[in-house]
């Protein structure tokens, strides 16, 4: 029986990325039933909402979604597409991998991580308020991040759970207690408490945020599982991602108890929308983590190598990946290599 899954093909590049993605799939023989839903932009222009219900009524009834790019537009009236999706479905871990796929043509050839982010907490939950003083109604701004002990709780046991069952070999606890003595205080000691439930089985370690940032320039490889709060891990997210090409190869997941969502992590790309020149790899990258998801691991892996053995070749690679191919080229390529 088909597996149902949510397809938002998002804005800018996304319809063609996703198309090439769905392409690529159903040539390794996944059998989907994909629920096209619209969101972002597209959305806006047909019900004046980037989110609609329809679109989130698919998704808690499949429990699935591949997301293309969105854009948010901006103005009064719009919910955010990321927050409306993140706080309808719990989507409390954000699962961000990043490994070096050319070897000798990067500086970093030994990156192979992933970080996990808590994904609703933290200074993000947007409480915050202007203080007046005086005349002036600005004079001051405040932000609260509220970090709580089941959330904390949460995303640590998630962050191990995924280093015992993909095989990892150390979580590392990224924190800034030693400054935000309650807040990320919290967070450090239930990551201490959960991390006693795994001795003997995964290697664990704590890092100051800064010294992280400076140990995953210098000794990426050193690092394997990482977990975070929600501010550091959008940080530091994007520093993986820098460290094995940029954001054409960067997946994401987000993950919740009653859903979870898949995507590319970049975004929409309008200067290149419409010339069929896109890299896919990232949505790509993000429908194998989806199929992982699914227990579908020797496809996802099938996909993955295939990809892999293409941008080695070097011979079919759109521009940002140094080459001149279309969309098309690539994918056709990637599906020339399928085992």
């Amino acid at each position: 029986m088909s597996i149902p899954i949510t397809l938002i093909p998002g804005d800018g590049i996304g319809p063609g990325i996703t198309d090439a993605t769905v392409r690529i799939l159903e040539a390794a023989g996944a059998d989907i039933a994909w629920d096209r839903k619209l969101a972002g932009m597209a959305a806006v222009a047909v019900h004046d909402d980037p989110m609609p219900d329809e679109t989130l009524e698919s998704i808690s009834r499949t429990h699935l979604a591949l997301k293309g790019p969105l854009e948010t537009p901006v103005g009064s009236g719009y919910r955010s597409v990321n927050v409306a999706l993140r706080k309808e479905f719990d989507l409390y871990a954000n699962v961000r991998p990043a490994k070096s796929v050319t070897p000798g043509r990067r500086r970093y050839d030994n990156v192979d991580l992933v970080l996990v982010r808590e994904n609703t907490e933290g200074l993000y939950v947007g409480v915050e308020h202007y203080i007046k003083i005086g005349d002036d109604p600005h004079a001051a701004a405040e932000s609260v991040a509220i970090i709580t002990r089941a959330g904390s709780e949460r995303i640590h046991r998630y962050a191990f759970e995924y280093a015992v069952k993909h095989g990892r070999r150390k979580v590392t606890i990224v924190h800034k207690a030693n400054i935000l003595k309650f807040s990320q205080g919290l967070f450090l000691d239930v990551g201490r408490d959960v991390a006693k439930q795994y001795d003997g089985r995964i290697e664990v370690e704590e890092k100051i945020v800064d010294a992280m940032a400076m140990s995953l320039v210098m000794r990426p490889e050193a690092f394997d599982v990482i977990v975070t709060t929600n501010l550091f891990g959008d940080i530091l997210s994007d520093q993986i991602s820098g460290l094995v090409g940029g954001l054409g190869l960067a997946p994401g997941a987000n993950i919740g108890a009653k859903a979870a969502i898949f995507e590319a992590v970049h975004g929409t790309a309008p200067d290149i929308a419409t010339k069929g020149v896109a890299n896919p790899g990232a949505l790509l990258l993000a429908a194998c983590m989806m199929l992982d998801h699914l227990g579908d691991h020797a496809r996802a892996t099938r996909i993955r190598d295939a990809m892999y053995a293409t941008i080695r070749e070097g011979k079919t690679l759109t521009g940002d990946l140094g080459g001149t191919a279309t969309t098309d080229e690539f994918t056709s390529a990637i599906i020339a290599r399928l085992r």
